[in-house]
């Protein structure tokens, strides 16, 4: 291994360094987010973000099934369901712009969306 080999290699872990933590500051940063649920496709609640929706639940009944969805402090999880697996119960909160939780019994999914305010093409999907 030369010392121009030992340069290159130094040069590509930097840049994949640097290219990482743009990514994570401003991709995913703290615009105004939102919580989108979605049932058989299509978007049934658009959830703002708001100080007095803390602590609140939010029953989503369909066709398909029983959802009890939970609003923290910028985070959202489902605390109650009726599928028989449970997992969506069992992720947790989500907080970041792109996470989901998907009920597939009931055909739902949570998914937190940033809206930039923009018509342009995000990162996400660039």
């Amino acid at each position: 291994m030369t010392k121009g080999d030992k340069i290159l290699i130094l040069f590509i872990v930097m840049l994949s360094f640097f290219s990482f933590a743009y990514i994570n500051r401003y991709a995913f940063s703290e615009q105004e987010k939102y919580i989108s649920v979605q049932v058989d496709g299509e978007e049934i609640k658009k959830i703002l973000y708001d100080e007095q929706l803390i602590g609140h639940t939010i029953p989503v009944q369909t066709e398909f099934g029983y959802n009890l969805i939970e609003i923290g402090d910028g985070q959202v999880r489902v605390i109650e369901a009726d599928c028989p697996d449970k997992l969506d119960v069992k992720q947790g909160y989500i907080s970041r712009i792109g996470e989901t939780i998907v009920c597939l019994p009931n055909k739902m999914v949570i998914e937190i969306k940033g809206d930039s305010g923009e018509d342009d093409i995000d990162i996400m999907n660039y």
